[in-house]
């Protein structure tokens, strides 16, 4: 649910975005999400190929965790605030793993006639482990 825009105007540097917690990624997961994007790399789909490649087992794709920033972003700001959304791939996002998207208020600043707030992302798994990174600018009004 979108936070409200007299909460989004109280919003100061160091106030933290709600998270959204992803249940444990599964084969399932992975499987729908390389046929609802077409990516069909068997690195994240094929146990016997991941291991020839030389890894324990399969991995998410990075743009499905990608995909769990965006909708952080979005299920909290909603997507008319978003102005930009810059992530950078840390790590590799395991089968089993659970990720855990969280934000914290960097900035304050005004653009364009806007008062906007960049928020600093990042996407971990249950032991902590960042695999992702990233920076959202949001107006706020």
């Amino acid at each position: 649910m979108a936070i409200d825009l007299q909460q989004l105007q109280a919003l100061k540097v160091g106030d933290s975005t709600a998270t959204l917690q992803i249940p444990a990624i599964s084969r399932t997961t992975l499987a729908l999400y390389a046929g609802a994007s077409g990516d069909h790399n068997p690195m994240h789909i094929d146990i016997d190929f991941a291991r020839a490649a030389g890894v324990d087992d399969v991995f998410a794709h990075g743009m499905l965790s990608a995909a769990y920033v965006g909708r952080m972003v979005t299920d909290w700001a909603g997507q008319a605030r978003v102005r930009s959304l810059n992530i950078r791939f840390t790590g590799i996002t395991a089968v089993h793993d659970a990720p855990s998207c969280t934000g914290v208020v960097a900035e304050r600043f005004e653009q364009d006639g806007e008062i906007r707030l960049r928020i600093d992302m990042q996407v971990a798994n249950q032991q902590g482990d960042v695999k992702i990174t990233g920076q959202a600018v949001i107006a706020v009004v």
